[in-house]
């Protein structure tokens, strides 16, 4: 099924897209909702079309990237009992990164679910890396409203399995990078880097680094190289961050 716009399919077409899933809806609104993006609700309101019954999937997102980090959390927690906060905040953020989630989306072929103005789908909307990764989130939203924690796993499970061990397998990613795809995720600007002391002798310096997101401090720490401190305080800003962001956003 390939939603064509301003075109929404009938409840019952969306059972191909649980079979990606492995799950059956109770309320398949919410399946619906998690595929409609406020372009299609923007456009059949101007047209006319009775919006006032179409909701868009911008809350189901919110809610689903704090769904998505606890299931990675929770997997993560399974897969490496000896892990550090550090390397696990790296590899969550990797796995719930927008060029993951998007590749994740494609795999069960969502980008075709997707209900879009006329506008999106002309320029190329099904396939934007940004859509589909804010429909991935909000799929696994409406997930956890229908079924709860314990079907959200198992989904997350079964479709971020393979995610995790190529992220894992392929070592810890850069702090650096890492760092500055997750405040792009989060619409922030680039982090900057500050050393703000050296002590040591010259065979032995020791840099401390400071990073800041404009004029606020994430973190600071230290290495034996400027790179080396830039890579902790990174790292320990990365932490912060997804800690600060998961106790803004958890659902209550």
């Amino acid at each position: 099924m390939s939603a064509s716009a301003l075109s929404a399919p009938a409840l019952d077409e969306y059972a191909a897209l649980e079979g990606h899933l492995g799950h059956t809806f109770g309320d398949r609104q919410l399946l619906a909702t998690a595929v409609t993006h406020k372009s299609y609700v923007n456009e059949v309101a101007g047209r006319g079309g009775g919006a006032a019954a179409l909701t868009h999937n911008e809350r189901l997102e919110f809610l689903g990237d704090s769904v998505l980090g606890l299931m990675v959390t929770h997997l993560l927690m399974e897969a490496c009992p000896t892990a550090s906060e550090g390397y696990m905040s790296l590899v969550r953020s990797q796995v719930v990164s927008e060029p993951s989630l998007c590749e994740l989306a494609r795999s069960i072929d969502l980008g075709q679910w997707l209900l879009l103005g006329r506008g999106e789908e002309q320029s190329g909307g099904r396939q934007k890396p940004s859509l589909l990764a804010d429909a991935y989130e909000a799929m696994f939203g409406a997930l956890y409203l229908d079924s709860g924690f314990a079907v959200c796993l198992a989904v997350a499970r079964r479709l971020l399995a393979g995610t995790l061990e190529r992220v894992q397998s392929s070592g810890v990613p850069d702090q650096k990078s890492t760092l500055q795809d997750y405040l792009q995720r989060h619409r922030q600007a680039r982090p900057r880097y500050e050393v703000i002391s050296t002590a040591g002798p010259e065979h032995e310096k020791v840099f401390e680094v400071a990073v800041y997101l404009e004029d606020q401090l994430l973190a600071q720490a230290t290495g034996r190289s400027k790179r080396a401190a830039e890579q902790a305080a990174a790292e320990r800003a990365l932490a912060e961050l997804t800690v600060g962001q998961e106790a803004k956003s958890s659902p209550r």
